[in-house]
């Protein structure tokens, strides 16, 4: 054996003397060489983030060892015996150290190249699981600020570059197809060149949120189980009351490591921004994501990692399970695929995430399909997010397009003082027609429900616009009816989400007033007081079945009431209201009273009211003509499928919920109001406002229409003088209504035939058959009372100042007389 000693060279910071060989064996100096620089790199490493480092440090150590032994016993082989056993054992050796050091490295990094089998990584790295530490990731978050959907939006601060050996693409991939793939994502700006500036594309949501994403183009490397697959993987989707089930809220992998996924397919070439996070909805678990790396590809095989320069971007993700975190990244990224890695997650809890992706779609004009399924509108309206100055400028346009038809007023103040705006429409606005309807739009009591709100002020601009252009269906609604919008009851909760953004805004920032209260259920239970007095038979003789009167501890300045609560009962008790829908958002379904159940243990059960199948009915007529609701081949948005109950259902049988709007309204006026859960999303996306437009324009129409269904007249005494506060009751059903200033009543009724009665103080009784017909158009159904004889005899006793002696008395002055 001949040896040739040469020069020492430091490398990495390691002296190493290099041999060279004459045997078949000089190699394995090469690989001694090779093995103390990995091993001095791992020491001096300061960026690898697995808690594996020591047992790759063990593999290196032992490695050595063995080429350190095989060289004692002095297997160096002369070149004539190159084909002895000795020979083909020590390449074998060499070879099997070789395969060592490849799975070593595997294991130091804690995830697998990109065309391993997952199942394979997993029983070879089991025992070595652990979670990424938070400490290196690199903020690139962007909590609740100005977030997606607002004219002026600020990108999240960019993040930094982690590790770069800490890389989905360690171990480059020798698939000609995966590099070729590489090359097209980079040429289309999926790779940043080392700066970190992100580009200002306000691309809007891909729509995993609106459901516009469906559950085939989700997928995930594992889930905990079903109710936890990637098809729940989507931002702000609700979890049920029970843990576990069909409907949980979010994704969740099966196994907590650093390999796992979440996949977004968007079935076409998009330019990527940037990625929305949340944690799992859960009243039980506390589970999120708190970093992750991003890759993307054009054929789901092989995968970029976006990378900041030559290294990897690790974004930080979540820091509790409900504020969503948006990250935008450095340059548009254009792919068809997107996948999400965590990299580490809460201590206490598991991999589980709700997600939203933005992106912009690249030109494709040969998919005619897509372009054939698109919903566009006609409508020139004004399709965008308005503040609270906004809203009321767009209000003033329209009262000045519209002046003969139009009426600005305020009902009130918010908490923060702003002024609770309506506009009126009718042909006489400002003043009651006789005979003519009262109706009622509402939007906003839960200031984070927008889309409500949007949906008034474009109702309130089509409305102007098309009575402009002779629309005769618009022009007999607004002549025969007088119609309030009011498109904002919580300004200052709406505020808040207004300032977040509509992907940043979460579930429930701005729902509620400024102190705090939930508007719409904030109304004094009337159900518990009608309820106690049936049970004690006082219905009908000694107390009403309807307009069922405020408790006084209720209008005291010490109740826990908002005073925007305040202001809308005010305003309810004013004007002689019909019908009404109050506009709601994060489902798509519509609900009618009641929305409490009798049984106060009971969460859902069915409570009807006297009027169930006329609620049902108008339930039905909002639901039936929207575009979505009664698809009962749509997704659900949570939990429940409303489409197999035809998009509607009794309040109480969802959820209970004491002194809501709708039961309030029911009871102490004649008003029967409903709400309307207009999209899955409570805050679209500005781009999504024409399409939810054309979902509910129809609805909202024929809603209003419904007004016109059943019977109406006016009572009048033999004078013809009006008679106010009347009660107009209908045969079989056990709730009344009363007539309004001047005498007039409207009664809601499906058609059919019914005995209605008039009873009035001071007037005799009347009764009479009104026909209810199938067309829209109500009824004429008047009365004349005429003065009962005991109204005569106290009229003609007061006017001679004499008061009726009782029969009580009068036996009494009997006696007395007697004796």
């Amino acid at each position: 054996m001949v040896m040739r000693s040469r020069k020492l060279r430091p490398v990495g910071g390691v002296t190493v003397r290099q041999k060279s060989e004459t045997s078949i064996s000089s190699g394995s100096d090469d690989l001694s060489l090779t093995l103390q620089l990995l091993l001095h790199a791992l020491e001096q490493n300061t960026w690898n983030q697995s808690q594996n480092i020591t047992v790759c440090l063990s593999v290196l150590r032992l490695s050595l060892s063995l080429l350190s032994d095989s060289r004692q016993q002095k297997f160096y082989l002369p070149v004539h015996r190159s084909g002895s056993r000795l020979d083909q054992i020590m390449w074998l050796q060499t070879l099997l150290l070789l395969g060592l050091v490849g799975l070593m490295l595997d294991v130091c990094y804690g995830y697998s190249s990109e065309d391993e089998d997952y199942y394979m990584q997993e029983l070879l790295s089991r025992e070595h699981y652990q979670r990424v530490s938070e400490d290196r990731a690199t903020d690139g978050r962007q909590t609740p600020g100005r977030g997606i959907g607002k004219e002026s939006r600020s990108t999240s601060a960019a993040s930094k570059a982690a590790g770069g050996s800490d890389s989905a693409s360690a171990v480059k991939s020798g698939n000609k197809k995966s590099e070729k793939n590489k090359k097209a994502v980079k040429a289309a700006g999926g790779v940043s060149d080392g700066s970190f500036t992100a580009d200002k594309d306000d691309c809007p949501p891909l729509g995993l949120e609106t459901l516009k994403i469906d559950d085939f183009q989700l997928h995930a490397s594992t889930m905990r189980h079903y109710g936890l697959g990637p098809h729940r993987g989507r931002l702000n989707i609700q979890g049920g009351l029970l843990e576990d089930d069909l409907y949980d809220g979010g994704w969740c992998a099966g196994r907590n490591d650093p390999l796992q996924w979440f996949e977004v397919d968007a079935r076409r070439l998009m330019k990527f921004t940037g990625v929305v996070t949340q944690g799992r909805s859960s009243l039980w678990s506390s589970d999120w994501v708190s970093s992750y790396k991003v890759l993307l590809s054009n054929d789901s095989h092989s995968w970029v990692t976006l990378k900041n320069g030559s290294r990897d971007l690790i974004f930080i993700g979540n820091r509790e399970k409900e504020i969503p975190v948006l990250n935008t990244f450095p340059k548009p990224m254009v792919a068809r695929y997107i996948r999400i890695n965590p990299r580490s997650w809460f201590p206490s809890g598991g991999i589980c995430m709700r997600v939203e992706i933005l992106g912009c779609p690249m030109p494709d004009p040969n998919n005619y399909y897509r372009r054939r399924n698109e919903v566009t509108t006609t409508d020139n309206l004004d399709f965008r997010h308005h503040s609270y100055k906004e809203m009321r400028q767009l209000m003033k346009v329209v009262n000045d397009m519209c002046p003969n038809i139009t009426r600005i007023y305020n009902i009130g103040k918010s908490y923060n003082g702003q002024k609770l705006y309506a506009i009126e429409i009718s042909d006489n606005p400002g003043e009651h027609e006789l005979g003519e309807p009262e109706f009622r739009y509402t939007a906003g009591s839960h200031g984070n429900e927008v889309l409500g709100r949007e949906l008034l002020l474009l109702l309130m601009q089509f409305m102007c616009q098309e009575y402009l252009s002779g629309n005769p269906r618009i022009r007999h609604l607004v002549d025969e009816t007088r119609i309030h919008l009011l498109p904002s009851i919580n300004p200052d909760g709406y505020e808040k989400a207004f300032a977040a953004g509509s992907e940043l805004s979460g579930w429930s920032l701005g729902r509620w007033s400024h102190d705090g209260l939930d508007i719409h259920h904030n109304f004094p239970d009337l159900n518990a007081v009608l309820w106690e007095a049936e049970a004690r038979n006082w219905v009908p003789r000694k107390f009403h079945n309807h307009h069922v009167p405020v408790p006084d501890w209720y209008r005291s300045e010490n109740a826990t009431v908002a005073v925007e609560t305040r202001a809308l009962v005010s305003w309810m008790e004013k004007i002689p209201f019909v019908l009404g829908g109050n506009l709601q958002g994060g489902e798509l379904v519509v609900t009618f009273p009641f929305d409490r159940t009798r049984s106060v243990t009971a969460l859902r059960q069915l409570t009807p009211t006297a009027d169930d199948h006329v609620f049902r009915w108008l339930a039905f007529s909002y639901a039936s003509t929207h575009r979505l609701m009664t698809d009962v081949s749509r997704r659900v948005c949570h939990t429940d499928d409303f489409a197999k109950e035809d998009g509607t259902i009794n309040g109480a049988s969802w959820h209970t919920a004491a002194g809501s709007m709708n039961d309030f309204s029911y009871l102490h006026t004649n008003c029967f109001e409903l709400s309307m859960y207009v999209g899955c999303d409570k805050y679209p996306h500005e781009s999504e406002l024409p399409e939810e437009w054309e979902n509910n324009r129809e609805s909202l129409l024929v809603f209003m229409e419904q007004v016109h269904r059943g019977i109406k007249g006016v009572i009048r005494d033999v004078q013809g003088k009006g008679i106010a506060n009347a009660i107009v009751s209908v045969d079989g059903i056990n709730h009344d209504i009363r007539t309004a200033s001047d005498g007039d009543y409207w009664r809601l009724l499906n058609p059919g035939e019914y005995r209605v009665t008039v009873r009035a103080e001071g007037f005799s009784v009347s009764s009479k058959v009104c026909a209810v017909g199938y067309d829209i158009g109500a009824s004429r159904c008047d009365f004349v009372l005429g003065r009962s004889n005991l109204s005569r005899i106290k009229e003609i006793m007061q006017k001679f100042n004499k008061q009726p002696i009782s029969m009580r008395e009068r036996l009494r002055q009997r006696r007395l007389l007697d004796t």
